[in-house]
């Protein structure tokens, strides 16, 4: 198998599957189509607080998927398939543009939507990248849908290390087969797991009618506990100060850049862990090359260290290091429940 170093990457997105799936994991079966969530806009002064409330529990880090993909090597191409027009996804660009994603327009022909023209717009692109980029060693596909599973085995077949994510409870199990590798969104690293979906709400129509008051954001409740595997950060955007919310404004750039590179340390090491045994000590050039795929902006002379070894000296209470002969290693100290 190609060695990590040498491997270029392929990250293809179904933007809608990932967002609609994540979005009826928490909130139930049709969830997505009930609330009127495709059309809905957080910035209207119209806008149901309960809607918002329940849209903003379900928002997908992205960033915790450009970093777990950035694992297997260099992102050598990487596109997200949406109609950016549509209020709900337009709030991930910023986000999305930050990581260097290529936002692909797919434009809506019928009235149900573009979910087709992403299947196919998405697999075409990867079908003509494998022949056009014959150094392209894995593909990434971000989505759940059984109609994949002829891009993946094709994928394979080509030569290719091909990787699926997709949310649980929305992935078919046979696109999963047809992986080498397949993970739920919900076990990367720096994601908590669902352990309780908020109570179906009825449609903003039914409210209505009914007379009831919309439910503040307060009142919805969407319980999620930490990954048994890795602790969750609690900033997984490192190259920005842009807040987990999405804001169209401006964010201030406020964000301590040593809090910024000591999350960053933290998530490398924890996608270093989840990739073999939880005790193993890693390279603190491949953690270090980690960092700086995830982020090539991370340098630590800026910082005040004049070299990584004294970076991560300094941050001892999170991670120890050993020397191996001429090898540093590094490894997440435990913490008090055991876990890493």
């Amino acid at each position: 198998m190609t060695e990590p170093n040498d491997a270029r990457v392929g990250l293809y997105i179904d933007f809608d599957n990932i967002v609609i799936s994540r979005y009826q994991q928490l909130h139930g079966r049709n969830a997505f189509q009930r609330d009127g969530i495709r059309d809905f806009d957080k910035t209207s002064p119209d806008a149901d607080p309960e809607i918002a409330a329940r849209l903003a529990a379900a928002t997908v880090d992205f960033n915790a998927i450009i970093d777990f993909a950035a694992s297997f090597g260099a992102l050598v191409v990487n596109r997200a398939y949406a109609d950016w027009s549509v209020p709900v996804n337009a709030n991930y660009q910023r986000q999305l543009m930050s990581r260097a994603v290529d936002l692909t327009q797919l434009f809506t022909a019928t009235t149900r939507g573009t979910k087709n023209g992403a299947d196919i717009r998405l697999a075409v692109d990867v079908v003509e990248d494998l022949f056009r980029l014959p150094d392209l060693t894995h593909v990434i596909i971000v989505a759940g849908d059984s109609d994949y599973i002829a891009l993946a085995q094709k994928s394979k077949r080509l030569g290719r290390f091909v990787v699926g994510i997709g949310v649980a409870g929305s992935t078919s199990t046979s696109l999963a087969a047809a992986c080498d590798e397949f993970e739920d969104y919900d076990s990367l690293p720096g994601i908590g797991t669902v352990t309780a979906a908020a109570s179906p709400a009825p449609a903003p129509a039914e409210r209505r009618r009914s007379g009831k008051r919309a439910v503040e954001p307060a009142d919805v409740e969407v319980t999620v506990a930490p990954s048994t595997a890795r602790k969750p950060t609690t900033n997984p955007m490192f190259s920005h100060t842009e807040d987990s919310q999405f804001d169209e404004s401006e964010p201030a750039d406020d964000t301590d850049p040593q809090t910024v590179a000591t999350e960053l340390l933290v998530r490398a090491l924890q996608i270093g862990h989840a990739k073999g045994d939880a005790d193993e000590w890693l390279n603190t050039g491949t953690v270090k090359n980690q960092m700086r795929r995830m982020d090539p902006a991370f340098n630590e002379k800026p910082l005040g260290y004049r070299s990584f070894t004294d970076f991560l000296a300094s941050r001892s209470d999170l991670a120890e290091l050993q020397e191996d002969g001429p090898h540093r290693l590094i490894r997440l100290r435990l913490e008090s429940d055991g876990r890493r």
